[in-house]
């Protein structure tokens, strides 16, 4: 199972050979981590994790959607059921679950990830079968009891720099309150994801609004729900967020008058029609652009995943359990009321990404091509593949370029994934960027400095961190 040096470079002699300069000027490159879910307890806490199901399979949906795929019950893997129901406990049990099942990963990313965290963390370059499951449950617990192995050595191990994670506004940030009065000079800040207090479809949307409201001390109208949203940003700003994080249906905004908006507010509040909602939703990207012109933070926007497609799992399980599915999405008609509005303002910084592969060179790459608030963000969730990554780059470059994009981010939970992530990024750029230089579109020197560019300085600058 030895990771070879040559994965994911080109076949072709003269382009493999100048990848792999590329690549060793940029493999070691600090990492930036503008955006994933890791939990900020792990650096608060700074505990061993428990046991190797509960580091590799628990806190991996791209784990478990494949085994559920072929049958394999969430509640055997320990994943935690909404209603506490019981569900395996034995990590060792989970793990042999997981073992004899590991073939489906075959050709898939996880895979990749999975054996690039056994060699380089835990030095196993036997590959996953059912026969040495226990033997190498056993070498990874032995390695999980040493200090070396706790998240902030991780941290450090792994070369990270500066690593977000993705809070609720109503978040009290206890985890990064207790990081930052620690003194460890690790670097790990919020980003604000207000979904839960912006999406009227929800059942739970008014008595969210109201706790929101609540917590920032303003009123229950929408002006004061308005602001509301800049009192928690600016709480979020001093414990060192650069970002807000939108995950909407689809990619609709709306720049209504002010008493169009709050009539729409009264009522979405009293019950909201599903049209009523998503114009909502889309009303509330464009002011949050205007928040972002008024304060700083970059933001983002992730749609088109229909969420909790299996409302089976969903009742037993909630969200986040990979029955999150793909859908189209349209983007020139959709964000044309925010960009009326906000497209040419210098001090917007919105990151676009998507799930529909089909909006890369129709749509994406001409609007990032044009508007200078846009940028696109990297190949996203099901497209995060050495597949994914070269489409992106093939179908975006030749009229975004490289400088309207973002770089890598490794949007991920599960933890030992991240350096995996960023080095099949790495490689798949440096591949991409040498077989410019052997087409002759490019020089050698300017594919190294895209390298760079790439793997660490426009994460970076577009993130402002």
């Amino acid at each position: 199972m030895a990771l070879h040096p040559d994965r994911l470079f080109p076949i072709e002699a003269d382009a493999r050979g100048i990848a792999r300069r590329l690549f060793s000027a940029v493999e070691r490159l600090p990492i930036v981590s503008p955006h994933g879910h890791t939990d900020p307890w792990w650096y608060a806490n700074d505990e061993a994790f428990p046991d190797p199901a509960s580091l590799f399979v628990k806190p991996d949906h791209y784990i478990f959607r494949m085994l559920y795929s072929q049958g394999v019950k969430l509640e055997d893997l320990g994943v935690p059921r909404s209603d506490d129901g019981a569900v395996e406990t034995d990590g060792r049990k989970i793990w042999r679950l997981f073992a004899s099942h590991w073939y489906l990963f075959r050709g898939a990313p996880s895979r990749l990830w999975f054996e690039h965290a056994l060699e380089t963390v835990f030095g196993i370059e036997e590959r996953l079968t059912e026969k040495n499951a226990d033997a190498i449950y056993d070498r990874i617990a032995e390695r999980l009891t040493d200090p070396s192995m706790r998240p902030r050595a991780l941290y450090k191990q792994f070369g990270i720099e500066v690593i977000s994670t993705t809070d609720a506004a109503t978040d009290d940030l206890a985890a990064h309150d207790a990081i930052l009065k620690s003194g460890w000079s690790g670097r790990v800040v919020p980003a604000y994801r207000p979904d839960a207090v912006v999406d009227a479809s929800r059942a739970d949307f008014r008595a969210n609004v109201e706790d929101f409201v609540a917590l920032a001390g303003t009123g229950l109208d929408y002006q004061g729900y308005l602001e509301a949203h800049r009192v928690r940003r600016a709480y979020f700003k001093a414990r060192g967020a650069t970002s807000s994080d939108h995950g909407h249906p689809n990619a609709r905004t709306a720049n209504l008058s002010a008493s169009e908006a709050a009539t729409l507010f009264d009522r979405v509040l009293k019950g909201a029609s599903p049209e009523e909602a998503d114009l909502f939703r889309a009303q509330m990207l464009t002011e949050m652009a205007r928040m972002s012109i008024e304060d700083g933070l970059v933001m983002q926007i992730h749609p088109g995943s229909f969420r909790n497609h299996n409302p089976g799992l969903f009742d037993r399980f909630g969200t986040d359990k990979g029955a999150d599915i793909p859908r189209a999405t349209r983007y020139v008609e959709e964000l044309k009321p925010l960009l009326d509005a906000f497209g040419n303002e210098p001090r917007l910084t919105l990151i676009l990404f998507t799930l529909d592969e089909t909006a890369y060179s129709r749509e994406l790459a001409p609007l990032a091509g044009h508007y200078p608030a846009l940028r696109l963000g990297p190949a996203w969730w099901f497209h995060d593949s050495p597949e994914g990554m070269r489409r992106f780059r093939e179908l975006t470059t030749e009229t975004a370029g490289f400088y309207n994009t973002v770089g890598f981010n490794d949007d991920t939970r599960a933890y030992l994934s991240i350096p995996a992530r960023h080095d099949m990024a790495r490689r798949v750029d440096c591949a991409f960027l040498a077989r410019l230089v052997a087409d002759h579109r490019l020089d050698e020197d300017e594919a190294l400095e895209i390298a760079h560019d790439l793997a660490y300085r426009l994460a970076k600058e577009a993130y402002r961190l």
